[in-house]
């Protein structure tokens, strides 16, 4: 019988001897260098524009090479977004089996091994450079020396290395030496931030932010020259009506060269006035302008402000919102999850073990709120009534791993149990004084019933319903009948009772009725 053809997540056919090698390496001929162009030099409305259009119409190169200078230039940016992507890539990650059977716990071992190596973490953050560039590519290295197919590393490729169908505009193209190609199946785990809805190279926080660092690099130069111009007094050189031009020439680079040299010698005709301008607070426009380009900045990647920026009360509210945003960090770990269950879980699993109905599944969060206490005591109380929950759920659940094939488990401790063995000729008498014994209590109870139970309880409920129709509450009637209680004479009832039980008990040991 013919194995099963392997396919991808698209229904593309999997060519094994092609995984084998390299795909998105340095190419000799230069089409993919190591080393790229920076955009952000002379950066203009104009050119930005262009940038922009240029990345929808086909050619993102230029746009991605400003994202990168952008993460480099603007401390702000960079903080901000490397908090979002530390933030996600550190969340707990947990695997969930397909089922309970033993095929389905080996996958989930399989995929945890992979997860829980060193490197995962980096790797992660890797993977997260989609969320400022709209979209990442990272080459699965597989290594098959021992007969098995593992992951030895996630490689990141630049993503100025790849360009996207000029059909659909999703499709991502790698550029090769002959011309763009297609990425091979379970070769690769591409990973798309869905920022906003639309084209993937329009989904990256780079593109918003774009502007912004425009602005800002602007507000920065601007508060640099006045910085430069008016944080020197202004050197005003005066010269007699009768100065030469060689004169005055001196007298011109004698004030120039007190601004860079401090120092400098003028002819006693000649003098130089030190005029301090007074500029208080207008300094202040740049400063404030650059903080407002950063709150928006931060508002835009952490969907919040307080752990950025200096406010009144931030510390309260920074501890609350813990960097990013709730919601965004949710969105962001479940994008993230789905990526990997469809580019490594499914080929890890299916070029290990085989094509799979169903794969395990990675989930990436804070652990849930539930209470594990309260969870195991109604498993334990309803499991008894019929009620199915799965070993590898509920492991999952407490945060313990699958037992592994040799390892000691623990079970539950049996109470002692003593064992009396008596002569073969008791036996029957024994038998038989049970018999007895119960046959007598059966009767002593029959003759309370029949005969003594109404003079007994006649003294402790006597004006009981009295008393309880004059309560005007609930409370009034349990402290009634707390007091009742407390004061009801039960020695006659008692004493029967002790009599019925003890000639009940002799009847037992003696074999006979009462």
């Amino acid at each position: 019988m013919a194995a099963p053809v392997l396919l991808d997540a698209f229904g593309q056919p999997i060519r094994k001897v092609e995984l084998k090698q390299e795909q998105g390496g340095v190419t000799t001929r230069g089409v993919r260098q190591p080393f790229g162009r920076h955009q952000a030099p002379n950066l203009t409305p104009a050119k930005l524009a262009r940038i922009l259009r240029s990345s929808i119409d086909g050619d993102p190169e230029a746009y991605l090479e400003l994202a990168e200078d952008m993460e480099e230039r603007d401390l702000h940016y960079a903080g901000v977004l490397s908090t979002r992507k530390r933030q996600v890539a550190g969340l707990e990650i947990s695997v969930e089996a397909a089922g309970d059977d033993a095929e389905s716990i080996a996958d989930a071992d399989m995929v945890r091994e992979v997860v829980g190596r060193d490197s995962f973490q980096d790797e992660l953050v890797d993977i997260l450079d989609a969320i400022g560039k709209s979209f990442s590519a990272t080459e699965i290295i597989w290594d098959t020396s021992e007969g098995q197919w593992m992951p030895s590393a996630l490689k990141y490729r630049d993503p100025r290395w790849f360009t996207f169908d000029p059909i659909d505009g999703e499709t991502l193209l790698l550029r090769g030496e002959n011309g763009d190609e297609p990425l091979k199946p379970f070769g690769w785990i591409v990973h798309r931030a869905k920022v906003k809805s639309g084209l993937t190279i329009r989904g990256g926080l780079a593109r918003a932010v774009a502007w912004t660092f425009l602005f800002k690099s602007f507000t920065t130069k601007d508060w640099a020259i006045f910085c430069e111009a008016y944080g020197q007094p202004l050197r005003l050189g005066k010269f007699g009506p009768d100065a030469s031009p060689e004169d005055k020439a001196v007298l011109l680079n004698a004030v120039s060269a007190i601004g860079t040299d401090f120092a400098a010698i003028v002819p006693a005709s000649m003098t130089v006035d030190f005029i301090h301008s007074e500029v208080s607070g207008s300094h202040e426009l740049y400063e404030k302008r650059a903080d407002w380009l950063d709150r928006q900045v931060s508002k835009l990647v952490l969907g919040q402000t307080s752990t950025t920026d200096a406010q009144k009360g931030s510390y309260a509210v920074g501890r609350v919102h813990d960097g990013v945003r709730e919601d965004i960090e949710r969105s962001d770990a479940q994008q993230l999850a789905a990526t990997l269950n469809r580019d490594l879980v499914r080929p890890l699993v299916s070029l290990n073990r085989g094509p799979r109905k169903a794969y395990p599944k990675i989930k990436i969060g804070r652990p849930s709120e539930e209470d594990i206490e309260k969870l195991v005591k109604n498993v334990v109380s309803l499991v008894p009534l019929g009620l199915k929950v799965g070993m590898s759920t509920m492991r999952d659940k407490i945060g313990l791993p699958d037992p592994g094939k040799d390892e000691e488990l623990l079970t539950p401790r049996r109470p002692p149990q003593t064992v009396t063995i008596e002569p073969e000729a008791k036996k029957p008498a024994a038998q038989a004084a049970l018999s007895a014994s119960a046959d007598a209590v059966d009767r002593a109870v029959q003759d309370i019933i029949d005969d003594g139970w109404e003079p007994m309880m006649a003294p402790i409920v006597a004006g009981l319903e009295d008393e309880l129709s004059a309560a005007r509450s609930e409370q009034d009637a349990q402290a009634i009948i707390a007091r009742r209680i407390e004061t009801m004479g039960v020695n006659k009832l008692a004493e029967m009772l002790a009599r019925s039980a003890f000639a009940a008990r002799l009847a037992g040991e003696a074999g006979e009725d009462l």
